[in-house]
């Protein structure tokens, strides 16, 4: 049975590929963007989720003309996914990014739970691990990177990601809803995997993303998975495919190429330093677009 979710940020890098997604699992779907989804049948309102006023009403309105037919006013919501954010530094200034991302974010989870609407799923980083954006060579401080990582960033849209988690959690604990952090890895929209042999001939170049990647549309069935999966209170969630991005095994790769950080968690052979363990074993993620398939090996 579909539900009705309203979705921030769909007509985003991510958000674009999601969309069209969760409609093709029979959801229902209403964005709210500052510019138009382009995915046909959905429609997009324009608001600023940093007022608190827009939120609220953004959140109760009608998806569509169709919604007047019935004459009882806008229909309840089933989901709420906030997507919508600044999505990195060096595009406003870090007060800017850190307040739009942060404030929005508040808006958003405090506008569902007083509507009543009970599961909430916002969109966290892999930038959380604290070596993304940082001022220069960090380290992580052990592989696996999983949900229970003690998370450090030092710029302003990690931290952004980090307060945005203990929102939720709060919100979560006073409330009793289920709220669900995605910690998204480096989106790869279907088109990018020409990036690729330049990634894997160039490993130093991927240390900030931690060698793992979430493809756009496997990232569209987690947000769905998150949708169906009801009762987990507040849970944070690794949104990343299976494997590394190298064609060596990746104890062998990290031995060589982050030798200062300690493997001390379970890794398969070609597993993602990411973990998305907790995705696959709570939510039954499984991949669909392994980047192999589509980056020939040389």
């Amino acid at each position: 049975m579909g539900k009705r979710i309203v979705f921030t940020g769909g007509s985003g890098k991510a958000g674009r590929h999601v969309l069209p997604y969760l409609k093709a699992q029979g959801h229902e779907v209403l964005n709210i963007d500052l510019v138009p989804s382009q995915v046909p049948g959905i429609n997009t309102i324009h608001a600023d989720l940093t007022d608190s006023g827009e939120t609220f009403n953004a959140l109760s309105m009608h998806f569509d003309f169709a919604g007047l037919e019935t004459g009882k006013g806008p229909a309840p919501v089933d989901a709420v996914v906030h997507f919508a954010a600044v999505p990195r530094i060096l595009i406003r200034p870090d007060n800017a990014t850190f307040t739009a991302n942060t404030v929005s974010t508040y808006n958003v989870i405090e506008a569902a739970v007083k509507l009543g609407i009970r599961k909430i799923i916002i969109a966290s980083s892999e930038t959380t691990y604290g070596v993304c954006f940082a001022e220069g060579d960090k380290d992580y401080h052990s592989f696996p990177l999983t949900e229970d990582y003690d998370v450090d960033p030092m710029d302003s849209y990690g931290l952004s990601k980090v307060v945005n988690e203990k929102t939720a959690r709060a919100f979560a604990m006073r409330s009793g809803a289920d709220i669900y952090a995605l910690r998204i890895g480096n989106v790869i929209e279907p088109h990018e995997y020409d990036k690729f042999p330049t990634f894997l001939a160039d490993p130093p170049s991927r240390k900030r993303n931690a060698w793992s990647y979430i493809d756009a549309r496997d990232l569209g069935q987690i947000v769905h998975l998150c949708v169906e999966k009801s009762g987990l209170g507040f849970q944070v969630f690794n949104a990343v495919n299976d494997t590394i991005t190298a064609w060596e095994p990746t104890r062998d790769f990290l031995k060589r190429w982050a030798p200062e950080t300690p493997i001390d968690g379970e890794l398969d052979e070609f597993g993602a330093p990411i973990s998305n363990r907790k995705a696959r074993e709570v939510l039954g993620f499984r991949e669909e677009h392994d980047w192999r398939k589509y980056v020939p090996r040389s």
